[in-house]
């Protein structure tokens, strides 16, 4: 590794060239603004990424037209880009991605985060491994922010130094993001999900006020594993409690096991050579293979809706796309094959300014994350329900019971409609 001044790194970019950067908290914001310095005067120069974290120079209008920002997952910070045609959104499961950047995507760069090199010579690529492993294989050029504050993480994170081609130098704190305030929908909803959870599950959950509220709904159950996508400051007291242990997972006994991690700067100094925490590649974490091997597996997910049928968006509000499928027809599918296992989509009945979220049918254009045939438990602050099995009719019947009490005679007048027509 050469390391060298943050105006020295993209001498050789080129029009027409495809880039890879980490995400998350590993976001490398420094690079990306000398990338967006670097583009203007240049044409069809690919940025292809996860989810990104904190500040997005790159997607600058005045370098729109020289830099096509490629994303998998759309955050709140490249959700108007998107929607304004300035970026674009790829879908695929994030199980897909390291092959889809192996077998179709001709890496020149790839831009990364890592800690400084150990007296071994091996560097951390921190809380995000994400498909970062298949674009440091693949790229021509490997860049790195090498940074003190970055934890070093045990699992896959670890990779020699000479496999980065430049370093560069930075000494910042991670972006973080604080677990939201947890209010009462959502501690009835919570309730209802840890009445579905056995002891000695292991759990799939995302960011964010239900996961974090199941959490902590959690604090009687016993011998509690995690194999998730993404793990965030929730697990930490449970880890800490002893009630995740891990103990019971037929693969990665003991582990809490994810490919990326989100949360405040406490949390990531929990995971610094914490030798209980292993962060693998996305197509390890995701891997419905892998996934439906371990017994009571449980995967929580959200929906921006679900339909009176079952079918699930969480990617888009009609055309308008929020964020994209991420891993959640990965864990659904995984867990509802598991040996007692089960997939739990949890929301609220209703919007922040009421809104109903149990729908009769999906926004026109919306995206169907989740297809009725997969679904199994859906739960709101109104009790929960298990499609699987269940016909239409009586499909209809169950979520209008989910609903909010002031939506649910509309949604019965179009159920009566519906099969009486």
């Amino acid at each position: 590794m050469k390391m060298v001044a943050l105006d020295d790194v993209f001498q050789d970019l080129k029009s027409g060239m495809a880039l890879y950067v980490q995400g998350i908290a590993m976001t490398p914001t420094p690079l990306l603004e000398a990338l967006r310095d670097r583009c203007r005067g240049l044409s069809q120069v690919e940025l292809y990424h996860m989810h990104l974290e904190g500040p997005v120079p790159h997607l600058d209008p005045q370098v729109s037209g020289s830099l096509k920002d490629i994303s998998w997952f759309v955050g709140k910070n490249t959700r108007e880009a998107v929607n304004a045609g300035r970026a674009e959104h790829l879908p695929l499961f994030l199980s897909d991605i390291p092959a889809f950047i192996e077998q179709r995507i001709q890496l020149d760069y790839a831009l990364i985060h890592v800690s400084p090199p150990d007296r071994y010579g091996f560097v951390s690529l921190g809380t995000s491994v994400e498909a970062a492993l298949s674009a440091i294989k693949r790229a021509r050029t490997v860049v790195a922010l090498v940074n003190p504050h970055v934890p070093r993480t045990r699992g896959a994170a670890e990779i020699p130094a000479s496999a980065i081609t430049l370093g560069v130098w930075h000494d910042a704190p991670l972006h973080t993001v604080e677990a939201p305030a947890i209010d009462a929908v959502m501690s009835q909803i919570a309730a209802h999900v840890a009445s579905l959870i056995p002891d000695k599950a292991t759990l799939q959950l995302g960011i964010g006020a239900i996961p974090n509220a199941v959490l902590a709904a959690l604090t009687h159950h016993r011998d509690l594993g995690i194999h998730s996508e993404m793990i965030s400051d929730g697990i930490q007291p449970l880890i800490e409690a002893g009630v995740i242990t891990g103990q019971y997972k037929a693969l990665d006994a003991g582990l809490v096991v994810a490919t990326f991690a989100l949360g405040s700067a406490r949390f990531y100094e929990f995971l610094d050579d914490n030798p209980a925490i292993s962060l693998r590649s996305v197509d390890y974490t995701n891997d419905t293979a892998v996934i439906r091997r371990q017994p009571r597996m449980i995967s929580i997910n959200s929906a921006i809706e679900v339909d009176l049928t079952g079918q699930v968006a969480a990617e888009s509000v009609g055309t308008r796309i929020i964020s994209g499928v991420g891993g959640q027809m990965d864990f659904v599918r995984g867990a509802s094959l598991a040996p007692e296992g089960a997939s739990i989509i949890a929301l609220p009945s209703r919007t922040p300014d009421g809104r109903p979220r149990i729908v009769p049918t999906l926004h026109p254009g919306a995206a169907v994350t989740t297809t009725r045939n997969h679904v199994q438990f859906v739960v709101t602050e109104y009790g929960s329900v298990n499609l699987h099995g269940l016909s239409l009719r009586e499909r209809v019947q169950a979520l209008i019971h989910l609903a909010h009490p002031e939506d649910r005679e509309a949604l019965a007048r179009y159920a009566r409609q519906l099969w009486t027509g």
